[in-house]
């Protein structure tokens, strides 16, 4: 019924037949689209779509308007804007810039508003089906206009663009900066339009705007910051037009902030500072987004955040984003800087702990752990791994990095990866173990971190041990990282222990107990007074380390330290007893040790005066009396002398020499000049080694060097001559050598106690594989420290040395000996 009435009204209405009245209802539909506010009045609009929608025209209105979008872009606006932006640069300042740029994007609004609002009408019209129109709405329709918008206008955009609103927003982030930063020291985004420009000396540059006092146009800036962000919000061209040059500014800041605040301090944390900078800059930004504010306004999630910075105010999706980013981008810079610092981080921890806490929050958000291991790697072998660097100095740096990386990552898995290059760099060092004993028992200087932790009193475990506090908690298992190491343990097994990782380097304690005896030896061989109570306590908080089996052989040096005084006082009150003629031509005190339980000790030849000969023959008479069944044999080059040199004009009191030092000096007693040769004969000695500790006593004052190498006794000799030669010579054995052998050799010595059995093995076998001789010689040899536990590596490198000898051959894998003719 409503169709047959409304049929004649149509025809009424035009006169001229339907076709006509057609094109009367397109005309007059379009026209209230384009230009509202016409003459039409709204029952002659409704007639005109209730026709239209029945003739199947209604769909080509939306379609009719977004071409009439295309096509005047097309022809003007787009041209438009882009020749209004293009304004001559070099005739503006950047105040006149800032000015065009708006100007054109208000310009391109004012051109685009009657489009935009006539789909908005139209979709009004679908949205209430209005003469029974229908579409796809209001939204749908601006949608594919802003996004024609976009096309045309920023499919390939002038670089001009870019460039002007970058400085737009370099110079309003930097108005706003300046204003709330000096209001307040950290805080939030607060409306800044109504506040008083800082403070600045008269006739001086604005710290905001960058021009004279005079000449402010900061609040200007930020005026226009509104505008621009309401302008381009309209156009929805907001995040395309803002985003890429707001993203160069914040990163750039960022990294310059950065380089400036955290280059090189390590001793405090910058994680709350930046969090309250990152904040202030969320607030510049709510000022360029305002107008996305409106959209779908959100409370901040409660995600893990740096502690004492609020959280919960609302803000909109666009700034929850750039909040992200922003996070995101500082954790990256700030672990991209410090991995390049690690090494320095780490040699001075524990006073940069807090930058390791720093990095440890920034990690857990990035994922560039691979990026860290291979560049603390780097800077390990570059910079510690090689000749240069004293083994002391490496050892530092390790328990340094022991330190800082399980604060760093509680897995152990940085530490394991990344230091395992110093692992392995400290098996090929001689004084390894040593410099490790030294740090132990607090010799070493500048190292007390080994004594404190040996004072801990915790057993030292091995990697390799099995732990049963894992086999009986399954379910609290976790995996380990990603970048952990196929076939090593897992987090809970991994020691943390700084001992227990450094006697992991050898995988066996018998090694550093075979050191510890060695410097145990030194120091109670050059000790005069028996005193021993630093080295019982030393053993004591060794054998709750490495357990009382193994530190059996130093105990039995102690013990031999407390028999020693014993001897020394019953033969000394034996001696007190003779008469003057029986009485030995020297005074003489010895250590006496238990050659089975003390490590080797270096051999030299020496052959001493007669007068110290009688000295020792008598010691040791009184000695086989006290001891029945027993002899002594004595180690004539170890030990140390006390004595009074008397000169003519001087006298040399309580001089503590060496043995051999001794020697020289009582043989020129007995003639005043000798000659190198016939020192070198009368003692035993190499002539290098007698020329060497001849230096000592040319530095004293005492003899002095002629011609053809003779040395003549200096009785009388000025001042100014003994001062010239103590600043020209150098007494080596101020430097105490060890007196017992190195590492290398004590080990060259006992795996030659192998070699007996693999020669009587391979002389009852025939041939045997490397595998097999390692079998059986942990089956058949007890290990100790006097026979030591071999491993396969280095019994295969022992073979080896025995094939290029010519000693064994290798056949087929298998080891034989040659054949005697």
């Amino acid at each position: 019924m409503e169709e047959t009435a409304m049929e004649p009204e149509s025809v009424d209405m035009s006169g001229r037949g339907p076709y006509i009245g057609v094109s009367d209802a397109w005309e007059t539909v379009t026209a209230a689209l384009v230009s509202p506010g016409g003459p039409t009045s709204e029952q002659g609009l409704s007639n005109s779509l209730v026709l239209l929608c029945c003739q199947g025209l209604s769909p080509l209105l939306g379609s009719w308007l977004l071409e009439t979008l295309q096509m005047r872009l097309s022809s003007s606006v787009v041209p438009e804007f882009w020749s209004g932006l293009e304004q001559p640069e070099n005739e503006l300042e950047e105040r006149g810039r800032a000015w065009v740029l708006l100007t054109a994007f208000r310009t391109l609004l004012d051109r685009l508003e009657p489009f935009l609002s006539g789909l908005q009408q139209l979709g009004m019209w679908q949205e209430e089906r209005r003469g029974g129109l229908c579409g796809p709405g209001a939204r749908a329709l601006k949608e594919r206009a802003f996004t024609t918008i976009r096309a045309l206008l920023l499919f390939s955009p002038a670089p001009i663009l870019q460039e002007r609103v970058h400085e737009f927003y370099s110079r309003s982030f930097s108005v706003y900066m300046n204003r709330e930063g000096s209001g307040s020291s950290g805080g939030g985004g607060e409306d800044v339009e109504g506040a008083e420009p800082p403070d600045v000396p008269e006739g001086g540059a604005c710290s905001g705007c960058g021009v004279p006092t005079q000449q402010c146009w900061c609040q200007e800036a930020l005026e226009q910051l509104q505008e621009l962000s309401c302008t381009l919000s309209k156009l929805q061209l907001l995040e395309w037009v803002s985003s890429e040059a707001i993203t160069s500014i914040l990163h750039k800041l960022i990294e310059q902030r950065m380089e400036q605040l955290c280059r090189g301090e390590y001793e405090r944390s910058f994680l709350l500072e930046f969090q309250k900078w990152l904040e202030l800059v969320l607030g510049w930004l709510s000022k360029v987004f305002t107008g996305e504010k409106d959209r779908d306004v959100d409370p901040v999630p409660e995600t893990p955040s740096i502690p004492g910075v609020q959280a919960g105010q609302p803000i909109s999706p666009v700034l929850k984003q750039w909040r992200c980013h922003l996070h995101q981008f500082f954790c990256r810079i700030y672990v991209n800087m410090r991995i390049e610092e690690l090494f320095s981080i780490i040699r001075d921890f524990p006073e940069s702990k807090p930058a390791i806490e720093d990095l440890k929050f920034c990690l857990e958000r990035t994922n560039q752990r691979q990026q860290l291991l291979t560049s603390l790697k780097s800077a390990f072998e570059s910079r510690l791994l090689h000749p240069g660097v004293h083994t002391s100095d490496i050892l530092f740096v390790y328990i340094s990095a022991i330190k800082a990386l399980r604060e760093l990552d509680p897995s152990m898995v940085i530490l394991q990866v990344a230091c395992e290059p110093i692992r392995k760099y400290l098996r090929t060092r001689e004084d390894t173990v040593r410099q490790i004993v030294a740090g132990l028992t607090g010799d070493a200087e500048g190292c007390t971190d080994l004594a404190s932790e040996l004072s801990r009193g915790d057993p030292v475990t091995l990697e390799m041990q099995d732990s049963d506090e894992e086999a009986t908690d399954p379910e609290d298992w976790t995996p380990d990282p990603t970048d952990a190491v196929n076939g090593k343990l897992g987090s809970k097994r991994r020691s943390s222990d700084i001992i227990s990782l450094l006697v992991s380097i050898y995988g066996s304690k018998d090694i550093f107990i075979d050191g510890y005896r060695g410097v145990l030896a030194d120091r109670l061989l050059q000790q005069l007074n028996y005193n021993t109570a630093r080295e019982i306590r030393n053993v004591e908080l060794l054998k709750l380390r490495f357990g009382e089996a193994h530190m059996n052989y130093c105990e039995v040096m102690l013990k031999d330290m407390v028999d020693s005084r014993r001897i020394n006082s019953y033969i000394r009150e034996e001696e007190s007893k003779l008469g003057v003629e029986e009485q030995p031509p020297l005074p003489l005190s010895a250590i006496i040790l238990s050659s089975e339980f003390w490590p080797t000790l270096k051999e030299e030849k020496l052959e001493l005066p007669p007068i110290v000969c009688q000295a020792m023959e008598a010691y040791t008479h009184r000695y086989e009396k006290l001891k029945a069944m027993r002899t002594l044999s004595w180690k004539p080059h170890l030990g140390s002398v006390v004595l009074d040199v008397e000169l003519e004009d001087q006298t040399l009191t309580d001089l503590s020499v060496t043995p051999i030092q001794a020697a020289i000096i009582l043989h020129f007693q007995d003639q005043s000049c000798w000659s190198l040769e016939e020192l070198s004969v009368k003692l035993g000695a190499p002539k290098e080694l007698v020329h060497r500790k001849l230096a000592l006593w040319q530095q004293l004052g005492v003899l002095r060097e002629e011609a053809a190498g003779c040395y003549r006794v200096m009785e009388r000799g000025s001042s100014k001559e003994k001062v010239e030669r103590g600043v020209m010579l150098i007494d080596s054995d101020e430097e105490r050598d060890s007196n017992t052998a190195t590492q290398s050799e004590q080990r060259e010595e006992k795996l030659q106690l192998f070699w007996v059995y693999i020669q009587a093995m391979l002389t009852n076998l025939d041939n045997m594989t490397l595998e097999r001789i390692h079998a059986m010689l942990r089956m058949f040899v007890s290990s100790g420290p006097v026979v030591p536990e071999i491993d396969i590596n280095e019994l295969e490198a022992f073979l080896q040395k025995k094939v290029r000898e010519h000693q064994l051959i290798l056949s087929s894998g298998a080891f034989r000996l040659p054949k005697r003719n």
